[in-house]
């Protein structure tokens, strides 16, 4: 077993309420790990038929998303860690203020911040001929001014160690049919490169994570059989795989590691 060094380390993970999602798996990775965890989550509600969220698609991952922490709080529990979960909206900056709040009264610091919340637009308006001022302005609302004020309030209220692990795509340089959501991705890239060269002055590491098509609960079996073969490797990717890879960027072992985007995808984009 590898020693990460993340013992008592306090981590933070938005978009953890999903428990298929890499949010959830995240946050138990890291709790294995001895780290006092933080999943942040917003219940996104979508339509979904709840007759269908005993298998694999589009109705158990709204579902999940539609939900609150419980099931993953029951599998935190299990495993006898230290966490706080935070129900709360990362888009406003005002209430970003108060997670780090809240984390601070229970912890006393924050060494670790794993942004992975993120929304796209289910509708189909994901398109340059469809697209609408509401798609782009509610994609870009988390996926980058919220992971923006997550990074910024992390690094003002900064300590002795620093992680920053933001989640894109594999896609995220050219996504056509989502291409709002791939731009914010690309943008979310972009700012791990400068942010890195900005803080890296205080030794805080800025990385992204750039996952492939992976079974957060949302993959059917008829679109398995689709995108499998588009991945090198031949089999989806799984959240724990990304989990695996948030934990290594946030050990000690990779304190010269910053700047990068690491690609998660089996060798899909490439």
């Amino acid at each position: 077993m590898i020693d990460y060094g993340l013992k008592n380390k306090v981590a933070i993970i938005t978009g953890a309420n999903n428990p298929w999602g890499i949010g959830a798996a995240t946050a138990l990775a890291f709790a294995r790990e001895g780290a006092k965890v933080v999943p942040v989550y917003k219940k996104v509600d979508r339509p979904f038929d709840p007759t269908k969220t005993d298998r694999n698609g589009v109705d158990r991952y709204y579902g999940a998303n539609a939900g609150d922490a419980s099931a993953v709080e029951a599998k935190l529990k299990e495993t006898g860690a230290d966490y706080l979960i935070i129900e709360s909206d990362i888009s406003d900056e005002d209430a970003v203020k108060d997670i780090y709040t809240q984390i601070s009264e229970r912890f006393g610091k924050v060494d670790i911040l794993v942004n992975n919340a993120a929304t796209d637009d289910e509708n189909g308006f994901d398109t340059i001929e469809k697209i609408t001022k509401k798609v782009i302005d509610d994609t870009f609302a988390v996926n980058v001014r919220g992971s923006i004020l997550m990074m910024r309030e992390f690094i003002n209220r900064r300590g002795d160690f620093g992680r920053i692990i933001n989640i894109s795509t594999d896609a995220a340089q050219v996504f056509a049919g989502q291409i709002t959501y791939g731009a914010s991705k690309a943008t979310l890239e972009a700012l791990t490169r400068s942010i890195a060269l900005e803080v890296a002055q205080y030794g805080i590491t800025v990385n992204c994570i750039a996952p492939g098509p992976t079974q957060t609960g949302w993959i059917d079996e008829d679109f398995e059989k689709v995108v499998v073969p588009l991945i090198p490797m031949g089999k989806l990717i799984q959240p724990e795989d990304i989990a695996e890879a948030v934990l290594f960027l946030s050990s000690e072992q990779a304190r010269m590691i910053t700047g990068q985007v690491v690609k998660v995808s089996g060798g899909k984009g490439l």
